[in-house]
């Protein structure tokens, strides 16, 4: 007799091995199931025995154990009812719209999820500028279906979800954002974007490369000519912060192609020697900027080259208002003449000569570098060397802004010159100040005199605005604080590290976008 030995199937249940079961009588397993049974047991009782041999084997309820295991084999459609409840149903496809997912507060969150990029147009029923958009949306999302199926078009009327124009700052209509790997926190605004195929470059753009790597002359033409503007960057080397900030300006520019050249023959082709970004309107070059680093940022360059836009001297009307206003300028100069007037003529040929100089141009006051700005403990700032000092990417700039002929500014200047003394030895920490009745800034909001912000170094800081008390205390606690947050851990000393001349650096001030 054979010694029992204990098997483990899979179904999780134990065997005697020295008992071959048979079915029992009252048993009509199908045929099927007979040989798959036999085979099965041919498998796990390999051995022989005879027939008076297996009389006296007992039959336990192996058979019984055997149909069980076995019933993982059967068809699905044999499934019970019960069994068919606890598998997971398939959630419905969203609906769409011409090609429009059709979003709600309800899917919204499972829209994210399921989507690598998502861009969402929020509108409310009776804007006429939302049912104007809705035929380009449509097409753009037409021809993204094939090309690209990890990008998705949506829209929700939010005419009444009061709470989710408050989350995502919606404060007019259509309002358009794009959200990326399932995040619906801080969604990429796409402004001024009115037609499908700048809907498509605008999300390409941000879903891969942002310019054309130009390494030949012809390639150069042909982007050149694609369109009535084009941008081209020329540059000495692909890796700069010049260019980092032209790949950045092109996502925000998809009216027009964008290329970049590293090529000393396609840079020679063109007599470009420097760093630079060339617009070119109907083939041909209409303005030229030399790109250094640290003296562009991607509002001023967007600024400059949407100017291009537009014609020198545009008509104000229905039509070309939502254009004007797209392009983001300060300033805008607007003549009110009669056209039928016998002086129009002479009156817009000036106009035009004024507009021919002043194009794309900033004109911000600002004092002159002092020649010892940096010597006191407390450094001065000037319109012309403010960018530099407080975007760089390896000092803490904590800034007081005042105007001299305050009464509490100028008390307050004596706490701030003695912060500066307690923060002199620092290398990672800079306390300044700056005039702002000499000094146009339009990189922060000032709304009172004095004013006081911290621009945190790195490159993704986010500036902060200091609300406490004007004591000596509160500011050095403040700052100590801020260091502690941007601190990341295992980070280095600052203070080891190479400390960056501002000394010659001269920027054009940057203007917060609105």
């Amino acid at each position: 007799m054979f010694p029992p030995v204990l098997f483990h199937l899979p179904c999780g249940l134990f065997i005697y091995r020295n008992s071959k079961p048979k079915f029992p009588i009252n048993t009509s397993p199908s045929q099927p199931l007979l040989k798959m049974g036999k085979y099965l047991t041919n498998l796990i009782f390999p051995w022989k025995v005879s027939a008076s041999r297996q009389d006296k084997m007992n039959t336990h309820t192996f058979s019984l154990l055997l149909l069980l295991f076995l019933k993982g084999f059967l068809p699905a459609d044999s499934i019970s009812p019960n069994e068919a409840k606890l598998k997971k149903t398939k959630l419905p496809k969203i609906k769409k719209e011409n090609h429009v997912l059709l979003l709600k507060t309800s899917n919204f969150d499972r829209a994210l999820k399921e989507t690598k990029y998502l861009l969402v147009k929020f509108y409310v029923t009776l804007s006429q500028s939302s049912q104007n958009l809705s035929e380009e949306f449509a097409e753009a999302a037409r021809q993204l279906k094939k090309e690209a199926p990890t990008i998705q078009f949506g829209k929700m009327d939010v005419t009444h979800q009061h709470d989710l124009r408050k989350e995502f700052n919606i404060q007019a209509f259509p309002t358009v954002k794009f959200f990326v790997n399932g995040s619906r926190e801080d969604p990429i605004d796409c402004k001024g974007v009115r037609k499908a195929s700048t809907f498509i470059t605008w999300v390409k753009r941000r879903t891969g490369p942002s310019t054309a790597l130009i390494n030949s002359t012809d390639q150069a033409e042909a982007i050149i000519k694609a369109d009535d503007l084009a941008v081209i960057g020329f540059f000495r080397e692909l890796h700069n912060d010049s260019l980092e900030v032209f790949c950045e300006t092109a996502k925000d520019v998809p009216e027009m192609p964008f290329g970049l050249t590293a090529s000393e023959n396609v840079c020679a082709s063109y007599g470009i020697q420097r760093n630079s970004l060339v617009v070119f309107k109907k083939g041909k070059p209409v303005h030229t900027e030399v790109l250094e680093d640290g003296s562009q940022d991607k509002l001023s360059l967007t600024r400059l080259i949407k100017t291009f836009t537009l014609d020198l001297v545009t008509e104000y009307n229905i039509e070309t208002s939502v254009k004007i206003f797209d392009v983001p300028v300060e300033n805008h100069i607007l003549l009110f003449t009669p056209m039928n007037s016998e002086t129009f003529s002479e009156i817009y040929e000036n106009y035009q000569s004024a507009a021919t100089e002043f194009r794309g141009k900033q004109h911000l006051s600002s004092e002159e570098i002092p020649q010892d700005w940096d010597k006191k403990p407390v450094k001065v700032l000037v319109g012309k060397n403010f960018n530099s000092i407080i975007f760089n990417k390896t000092m803490t700039v904590f800034v007081m802004f005042y105007a001299p002929w305050s009464h509490e500014c100028r008390k307050l200047l004596l706490i701030w010159d003695k912060l500066g003394e307690q923060y002199e030895s620092r290398k990672d920490i800079m306390i300044a100040k700056i005039d702002v009745t000499a000094n146009d800034i339009l990189s922060v909001a000032l709304d009172r005199y004095p004013f006081f912000t911290l621009f945190p170094a790195g490159p993704d800081f986010q500036e902060v605005a200091y609300t406490g008390e004007y004591t000596l205390e509160a500011f050095s606690e403040f700052l100590e604080e801020q260091s502690k947050t941007k601190a990341e851990p295992g980070e280095k000393d600052p203070s080891e590290g190479i400390k960056e001349d501002f000394s010659q650096k001269e920027t054009v001030i940057r203007e917060k976008e609105l």
